[in-house]
């Protein structure tokens, strides 16, 4: 699998086809998402760029880090793996009254 990076400080009005054009110009660009509210659909201002190769990913980073897209200065990162923590939501912990 390729490299995945973070895009931060986004538009609103940025979009998936609107972030892989920005990008594609680096190398293959193998996936784009654009994360959105679940609720109303619109973009929570970050997303992920996944490149086929280190070296376009790596370029990509250099070059759009403090660019403008879309009229935002955009932060562009080496995404961090999320861990995983298998817990769901836990239990209130107070005490029942009856």
């Amino acid at each position: 699998m390729g490299k995945k990076l973070f895009v931060g400080g986004l538009s609103w009005n940025t979009n998936n086809d609107g972030l892989r054009d920005a990008f594609e110009k680096f190398g293959a660009v193998e996936d784009v998402r654009v994360i959105t509210d679940r609720d109303t659909g619109r973009s929570r201002g970050f997303g992920f760029v996944t490149f086929g190769d280190d070296e376009s990913a790596m370029k990509a980073m250099s070059e759009m880090d403090g660019s403008e897209l879309d009229g935002r200065s955009i932060k562009v990162n080496e995404a961090q793996e999320k861990p995983r923590n298998g817990g769901g939501g836990g239990g209130g912990g107070g005490q029942r009254r009856w």
